[in-house]
């Protein structure tokens, strides 16, 4: 280990100490407290390794504790191990919840060099950190994990029946009604679908029962492939904004449902009227993510952390609290185009609003200044369940990963701010049937012990449907939901197939990056299954010429192996040369490379250009008569091919000359001369090379390309 690096392992705390070496710290618990700022931690889960960073600390002291990872990944023989790098401030989800507490807001001071660390940092992993170097704090929205690309289609209950909304009003809702919604976007291989409804405060039951079963007979029609949600007003998830992009809730409602109960109950109709007199409270974080809410029109309804909408038949008035922002104050004029389009407001700053404003309101009276408190994600738990006869019973899952889903069951997964129900592709009908039913038990029982509120977001998600808001909480394979048969079968398969799941549908991905639908990208930035990836691992010692000869070999089936390949034919002309060495040494190149591909030895023969005759002395020639007359790159490409045919023997190698280490080293006094500086470890023997890099060189050539690099970086061997 590294000096200044600490180690939680196995939930236990390791502090390192001079010379590296790692000494435990008593602790009963993981708990937030355990992190300092001015350190960096890593966080050993097995599968996945966390590297904390905290915001005092440099980069070099960042850089040291990612190395320690990846040593300790690769010490531990650990290849499907992966290293996730997180920055106090910046946790995710799934590292929070490897502690047994994690304080809902962590407060911390960093200074203007400290927070360009931070955004060098985040933006080497990909991640947006525009705003990041400011002076005022960043504001840290929740992401919504969803393609906001796609196509919405809203309907209205009434009774029994469903009423397509115009697109132009389908974002306005009534809190008296109950909706409908269906959304489409991009997937990895097909169209994805998100059906859901929306409970407004004053729906009555009748109508809610019967979007339920609307709602049940669309995602049936569509095979059960569409994720479900159910939403009460007051709990939208950050999904449902961001589909909507602008939502506004009015006060009443038009359906026959809400009449009747209000007529029935002698209550009066609350329903908002274009003369009447209308407060809306403005909040979100931008044009994509906008709501206005109506509320009632008195002052303690205004709040200094939030703008506000009031009208009445003749005058709009817009208030600004003084805790807001100019980004808030700017949704105010979008919103008004929506509500009160044709008319000129009158600006209220608090503590300087007109009479006529207070008139409206009734008159001045005391309200709050603090921001309206939404249930907070927190850590993730998984549990299986059993529901039968209408009972349920659930048994937590710790330390989850995906392979806990099994495909006979249905699985719960409660982030606290909303629940998924998980229901296995070879679930029964009538218990898919059932899953909002389980959704709504497990509430009910709220088995955590958290006060959970019956009207928190549940969603449905089926087995090989998983959108992404639902696979952030795992280390996702999405090939393994795309498998056919029961658990067993599956992990045998698994097995049989050295890891690998057999695969009956391409993969599909999780989108990183999502823009507003107002920019809806062309086909060929939404189809990113068939995109280039320039992070893709190529294969050991392999130039692009030859992995085009190699694409020849790849799928014997795919041609007449009659027939030579257009790239050998291109490479090895028909005239016969009469230098017959040259020849034998071409042909026994072709019969490597197609041993590298596994061919039966009879293909070796077939795939050889007809015209191409071998002495039978041919094959003896010693190797040594060519490797002398060829430049080292030349003998190192050929070198590489034998590698890949005889991968035990990489150590073997003939025809390379052999240098020491500290000649071979970019900074070396007496460096080595006509060398392929590409690949210096090359020129290693094979003990010096298992010496300096802690492996034999056909386990370093099996690493990913960028993992040689980093090797060799730090070896000064590139």
């Amino acid at each position: 280990m590294y000096n200044n690096d600490v180690v939680l392992t196995n939930n236990l705390l390791h502090e390192s100490v001079e010379k590296g070496q790692a000494e435990p710290v008593e602790a009963d618990s993981l708990t937030r407290e355990l992190l300092d700022t001015n350190k960096c931690y890593i966080l050993d889960c097995g599968v996945e390794v966390f590297v904390w960073m905290g915001r005092n600390t440099s980069l070099d002291e960042r850089k040291s504790a990612s190395g320690a990872a990846e040593e300790l990944v690769r010490a531990a023989e650990r290849p499907n191990s992966r290293i996730a790098r997180v920055i106090e401030g910046f946790e995710t989800v799934m590292f929070r919840s490897k502690f047994e507490s994690w304080p809902q807001t962590t407060n911390v001071t960093v200074s203007e060099d400290g927070r360009g660390k931070v955004a060098a940092l985040l933006r080497r992993q990909g991640v947006n950190v525009n705003g990041l170097l400011k002076t005022t704090p960043v504001k840290e929205e929740p992401q919504p994990y969803i393609d906001v690309t796609g196509n919405l289609q809203v309907w209205s209950v009434n009774d029994q029946e469903k009423i397509l909304i115009p697109a132009a009003n389908q974002s306005k809702f009534y809190s008296g009604g109950c909706y409908i919604f269906q959304y489409s976007y991009p997937g990895e291989d097909r169209e994805e679908y998100l059906i859901g409804t929306w409970f407004g405060k004053k729906s009555v039951e009748e109508e809610r029962a019967s979007a339920i079963s609307l709602a049940s007979k669309m995602v049936e029609s569509l095979k059960f492939l569409p994720a479900q949600a159910r939403i009460f007003e007051g709990n939208e998830p950050i999904q449902f904004f961001s589909i909507f992009q602008s939502f506004i809730v009015f006060k009443g409602g038009h359906s026959s449902g809400y009449k009747k109960y209000i007529a029935e109950n002698e209550l009066p109709d609350e329903t908002c009227k274009e003369d009447g007199v209308a407060l809306f409270r403005v909040q979100g974080s931008g044009p994509d993510n906008m709501q206005a809410i109506q509320v009632e029109p008195v002052a303690s309804s205004l709040n200094s952390s939030y703008c506000y909408i009031l009208h009445n038949e003749s005058s709009v008035f817009t208030w600004s609290g003084n805790l807001t922002t100019s980004e808030d104050q700017e949704l105010i004029e979008r919103q008004l185009d929506l509500i009160k389009p044709n008319m000129q407001s009158k600006p209220q700053k608090e503590g300087s609003e007109s009479e006529q404003f207070w008139d409206l309101l009734g008159g001045k009276s005391e309200y709050p200044s603090q921001k309206l408190a939404r249930e907070a994600e927190s850590d993730p738990h998984l549990f299986s369940c059993i529901f039968l006869k209408g009972n349920l019973k659930v048994s937590e899952i710790y330390n989850f990963t995906q392979d806990d889903l099994m495909t006979e069951d249905i699985f719960i997964l409660d982030t606290h701010s909303e629940i998924f129900v998980w229901v296995g592709q070879q679930v029964d009908s009538k218990s898919k049937l059932q899953a909002l039913s389980i959704g709504e038990k497990f509430l009910e029982h709220d088995f955590l012990l958290k006060k959970s509120s019956g009207e928190t977001p549940i969603y449905i998600v089926m087995e090989g449907s998983e959108p992404p808001f639902f696979t952030r909480f795992f280390t996702w394979d999405s090939a393994k939901s795309s498998m056919h048969g029961n658990s067993f079968q599956r992990k045998l398969a698994i097995v049989k197939n050295g890891g690998t799941p057999l695969l009956d549908k391409p993969k599909r991905r999780t989108p990183v990056s999502y823009g507003g639908r107002s920019s809806v990208p062309d086909k060929s930035q939404r189809s990113r299954s068939m995109s280039f990836s320039p992070d893709r691992v190529r294969v050991r010692g392999r130039s692009p010429a030859f992995n085009a000869l190699a694409a020849n070999f790849e799928n014997p089936n795919a041609r007449n192996l009659s027939t030579p390949p257009p790239v050998v034919r291109k490479v090895y002309p028909k005239s016969v040369s009469p230098d017959s060495a040259k020849l034998a040494s071409k042909s026994a190149a072709i019969a490597a490379l197609t041993a590298s591909f596994e061919q039966p030895p009879p293909a070796r023969q077939v795939i050889m250009p007809r015209s191409v005759k071998v002495s039978p002395e041919a094959p003896k020639s010693k190797p040594e008569s060519n490797s002398k007359e060829k430049p080292i790159s030349i003998r190192i490409e050929s070198l590489t091919i034998q590698e890949d045919v005889k991968e035990g023997e990489a150590e073997d190698e003939e025809g390379l000359p052999i240098y020491p280490y500290e000649r071979l080293k970019v900074n070396s006094p007496d460096p080595v001369t006509e060398i392929d500086v590409t690949k210096r470890e090359t020129y290693l023997s094979a003990a010096e090379f298992r010496e300096k890099f802690g492996m034999a060189k056909d386990a370093f050539y099996k690493l990913p390309k960028w993992k040689q690099n980093k090797l060799k970086m730090a070896l000064q061997l590139f």
